[in-house]
């Protein structure tokens, strides 16, 4: 396998868990976990800084709904597009 492909594919696999820690942290939401456990506490430190940055641009509803996940998650998957490709043509023009 050459560098190139290895190298998107850590990419893409680091966007990736980073999409499921923030599914996780909506599923604990449902179901109101401590927080003080280290594995909530490290779900919540992670996805928060995220998260926060979309509920600046998307607010709570007024029904108490949350949308600011949706639209982290569809920010990462543009931003997964975007990074693999400039790291393919960059890979490509220093030909690795």
């Amino acid at each position: 396998m050459r560098f190139s492909n290895i190298a998107v594919t850590v990419i893409s696999l680091a966007f990736e868990v980073y999409v499921w820690l923030i599914l996780a942290r909506v599923f604990l939401s449902f179901i109101r976990p401590r927080k003080y456990h280290p594995v909530v506490g490290f779900i919540y430190k992670v996805t928060e800084p995220v998260l926060d940055l979309c509920r600046r641009i998307l607010p709570v509803t007024s029904l108490g709904i949350d949308f600011s996940p949706f639209l982290a998650i569809i920010g990462l998957e543009v931003a997964r597009s975007a990074v693999i490709y400039l790291a393919s043509e960059l890979l490509r023009y220093l030909g690795v």
